[in-house]
Parts: C-alpha cells; sequence; structure tokens
C-alpha cells in the first residue's frame, strides 16, 4: 500500500500516528504529494477532490479521508483496536475524532485565510473559525474518554488536532487551550507515534 500525503498535514499526521500505533509501518509506504505542488496531478487521478491523504491499496484502489483510511487500517489487525465494534465506546471515540477533525478543518482553514493577500481576506471567517475552535477545545477538555488510559482513535485525532494548533496557530494553541489538555497534550506529546509524526521546522 501506498499513502499520499504531506507532512505538515494534520490529517497526514492522524494517518500516520494510526499506521505506527497498529504496527503497519512495513506495509505503508509514505510518498510525500502536496495537492497545490507538481504532484496534484497524481493526487487527482486517485482522489478526485485533490486532497491528502489518500491511500492507494494493494489492488490500486484509492481511500480517503483520512476518517475512511483510519478506519480500514485498524479493521487490518486486530490488536490495538484504535475503534470499538460497537456499543456506547465505538460512538464515543467516532464523535470524539469528528470533533477534533472539526477543529483541523477550522485550523486549517484560518492557514489558508492568511495566505491570501491581506486585501482579500475575511476578518468575520477567521473569527467564526477561531470561535469554533476555542468552543471545540473547551469541549475535548469535559471529555473523561480523552483521560482514559491507552490509545485509540479518539486520542490521535485529538493529538494531530493539538500538533497542528501548535504548529500552525500557535497564538490560539497558548490562549485557548484550556489547562486539562495542556497537561494532556504535554503527556501524550512524549508518545512515539506522535513524536515520530511531528511536522517538520
Amino acid at each position: 500500500m501506498k499513502l499520499l500525503q504531506s507532512p505538515t498535514s494534520p490529517y497526514a499526521r492522524k494517518v500516520r500516528m494510526v499506521i505506527l500505533e497498529k504496527g503497519l509501518t512495513g506495509q505503508v509506504a509514505l510518498e510525500q504529494a502536496s495537492p497545490m505542488g507538481p504532484e496534484a496531478e497524481t493526487i487527482r487521478k486517485a482522489n478526485p477532490l485533490g486532497k491528502v491523504p489518500c491511500l492507494i491499496m494493494e489492488d490500486g484502489a484509492a481511500l480517503y479521508d483520512s476518517p475512511v483510511i483510519c478506519a480500514y487500517l485498524d479493521s487490518l489487525t486486530p490488536s490495538p483496536k484504535l475503534i470499538p465494534d460497537a456499543g456506547p465506546a465505538r460512538w464515543t471515540v467516532l464523535r470524539l475524532e469528528a470533533l477534533a477533525d472539526g477543529i483541523m478543518d477550522a485550523s486549517v482553514a484560518i492557514r489558508m485565510e492568511v495566505l491570501r493577500p491581506e486585501t482579500e481576506r475575511s476578518p468575520q471567517m477567521v473569527a467564526h473559525w477561531r470561535a469554533g475552535i476555542t468552543r471545540g477545545l473547551a469541549q475535548l477538555a469535559q471529555e473523561p474518554h480523552l483521560q482514559t488510559p491507552g490509545v485509540d482513535l479518539a486520542h490521535i485525532a485529538a493529538a494531530a488536532a493539538q500538533g497542528y494548533l501548535q504548529f500552525r496557530l500557535s497564538d490560539l494553541f497558548d490562549t485557548a487551550l484550556p489547562p486539562a489538555l495542556k497537561s494532556w497534550w504535554a503527556r501524550t506529546e512524549q508518545r512515539t507515534s506522535v513524536k515520530d509524526t511531528a511536522p517538520p521546522g
């Protein structure tokens, strides 16, 4: 299998963390690909949306985007189980993944907005996204599941979201992260899968 990915994408980082936690490193080749770079056509052929991450499977079929890829990778080996099979635990993990993914969505949107010429930016939209991130982080801080030992897809997605904030929106990371999440991140960023997938620089 081959993963088309960018080292700065939080969604790709989430998938790479899953690969490490599942022990699938030898089964998935990482191929750096930027949707805005010379690899854009390769990405579009695999994913009509032109986005990474995109997993090319052995038969040439492609999976996208990160929730689908993570679920597929989790299905390949029985342990560790990152998404519970059924019951309330399953929906808690998937709900928290969605919450963390939403924080990433808003963070990436802000990043793209500030790259636009200043005269074309929308301060109203940036404020809207920042407020959503702040509410999302406050909700994550209240989730008992995140404080449970071990790791599952909820922990991985939350780590990817907070890592991207630290990387791209450090002011928001410093001011909007509740104390409970700051303590959680201090522990979590020492995990091998988190350290080994840190963005460059």
